[in-house]
C-alpha cells in the first residue's frame, strides 16, 4: 500500500484493489482509501491505465522533455503545460452512475515564493493531492514531481501485484486512452 502523509499530519493509505470479470480473472484496479487505518473511501474504478501513464509522463518531465524543461528544478517538472491543471480526479461510482463514496484528486499548482537574500520571486510548482471521503472531510498532501513519482510507481507496481503479474503498461502505444484501437 502507499501512502502519505498530509498537511493536517495525518495519514492516507491508497491500496490498489482488483476489479474482477465475471469468471474471477483480475482486469484493472480501484482504490482503497484510509485515513490513519480507518476506511475513507473507495474510487477510480479502472483507473490503473491512467495510473501507468502518469508515472510515465512525471518520469519523463523530470528528464526535462516538452515543455517541463522550462523548469530548472526537476522537482517542479509535471507532465502538463498548463500552470495549474488537473493530473488525475478519481470518484466512486454506483452502477446507475451516483457520485458517492470517496475522491481522489491530484491538481498542479504554480506558487510564487519570496526569496528574500536574493531580492526576488521563485516560481515553484507542485501537486495537490486531495482525498475526500463519504463523509466529505478532506484531506491534502503538497508533492514535488520526485514525491509524485514515488507515490505513483508504488500504486502501480502494487496494481499489477494485485493483478497477478499483469502489466498495466498493456495499453502502451494502442488501446484504451490512446485513440487507438488493437
Amino acid at each position: 500500500m502507499s501512502g502519505l502523509r498530509c498537511v493536517d499530519g495525518s495519514y492516507l493509505t491508497v491500496t490498489p484493489i482488483a476489479c474482477r470479470d465475471s469468471v474471477g480473472t483480475p482486469y484493472e484496479i480501484t482504490l482503497e482509501l484510509h485515513r490513519d487505518g480507518t476506511p475513507y473511501g473507495s474510487v477510480g474504478e479502472r483507473c490503473g491505465w491512467l495510473l501507468t501513464r502518469l508515472a510515465r509522463g512525471v518520469d519523463e518531465a523530470r528528464r526535462g522533455r516538452g515543455e517541463a524543461r522550462q523548469w530548472s528544478d526537476p522537482d517542479d517538472r509535471f507532465p502538463e503545460e498548463e500552470p495549474d491543471s488537473e493530473l488525475f480526479s478519481f470518484r466512486y461510482r454506483t452502477r446507475s452512475g451516483l457520485v458517492e463514496g470517496g475522491e481522489l484528486r491530484c491538481q498542479l499548482r504554480t506558487i510564487p515564493q519570496w526569496q528574500p537574500g536574493v531580492g526576488e520571486w521563485r516560481l515553484t510548482r507542485r501537486a495537490y493531492v486531495e482525498a475526500w471521503g463519504a463523509t466529505g472531510v478532506g484531506m491534502r498532501a503538497v508533492l514535488t514531481s520526485a514525491e509524485l513519482s514515488v507515490f505513483v510507481r508504488g500504486l502501480v507496481t502494487e496494481a499489477e501485484g494485485c493483478l497477478e503479474g499483469r502489466d498495466l503498461t498493456r495499453n502502451r502505444g494502442q488501446g484504451a486512452g490512446t485513440g487507438e484501437s488493437r
